[in-house]
């Protein structure tokens, strides 16, 4: 009787997987540790903070001016939504307009680093500022539990709801600003797009049927209003998600098309 030889099983090796991950993240980092200190140690970030801080505390002040406040931070939030189609455009239209001004984007390009680490490097230095500026508003909210008794739930739906609006408009602004080496011209048409964006909202209010349904679904301060109200629904969190992969993979796109060119 022969013996049977036993069949090896082969085995799946992670050999090739660390060290991608690892040299992704290494990369990423870079990036991202480099644009942040950029931000930090440029006077235009703190300006801008200090302007969207000023129309916000203006916002708040005229909330709990009225004849009946109401403890809560929709007030000013609702509002504060319209400031970053201004605000977006003017903190991304240098993360990569100026890289190709300045030629350093094609020798990133010709580096170790991938196309798509720059970008998600960038993206995530430029959501730390956005992150940090809106942490200053905390004072709001503290004001509100000094003078009244504001319900927890509608604070934090509020807040998660703003930096997904806020995350969706820099990824926008990306792209803006990874179609020409001109910042103004890629404040304007990231302005644009995103004016596009929230206007839809209304004018889904002036139409009826499926073309409302249309431009409802398109919107973006649409799917904010849940937030506000203290409502969290997967379906704007996943519109909001999906508007962040969508822009930041044409941005990845637009980068790797130069290599063509």
């Amino acid at each position: 009787m022969k013996n049977v030889s036993s069949v090896a099983v082969p085995k799946l090796s992670m050999s090739g997987v660390v060290p991608f991950l690892q040299s992704t993240w290494r990369n990423t980092w870079a990036i991202f540790w480099k644009e942040t200190k950029t931000y930090f140690t440029s006077p235009m970030a703190y300006i801008i903070a200090g302007v969207f801080l000023a129309i916000t505390g203006y916002l708040f002040v005229q909330s709990i001016s009225t004849t009946f406040p109401e403890a809560s931070i929709r007030g000013w939030l609702e509002p504060s939504t319209t400031v970053f189609i201004l605000w977006s455009p003017a903190l991304t239209m240098r993360l990569l307009a100026e890289e190709q001004k300045l030629g350093t984007l094609e020798l990133l390009m010709t580096s170790p680093i991938r196309d798509f680490e720059i970008v998600i490097g960038k993206f995530f230095a430029v959501l730390v500022i956005l992150l940090a500026t809106l942490s200053l508003t905390l004072f709001y909210t503290m004001m509100l539990f000094w003078f009244g008794d504001p319900d927890i739930g509608p604070l934090l739906s509020g807040y998660l709801g703003i930096i997904l609006f806020g995350a969706a408009t820099l990824a926008v602004g990306m792209l803006a600003s990874s179609l020409t080496s001109n910042q103004v011209v890629a404040a304007v048409v990231s302005f644009g797009f995103l004016l596009l964006m929230v206007l839809t909202n209304q004018a889904a209010d002036i139409t009826t049927g499926l073309s409302a349904q249309i431009l409802e679904g398109f919107s973006l301060s649409g799917h904010f209003e849940d937030f506000s109200r203290g409502i969290i629904d997967t379906n704007n969190i996943v519109y909001y998600f999906s508007v962040i992969a969508t822009f930041l993979f044409l941005t990845i796109r637009n980068i790797e098309s130069r290599r063509w060119r």
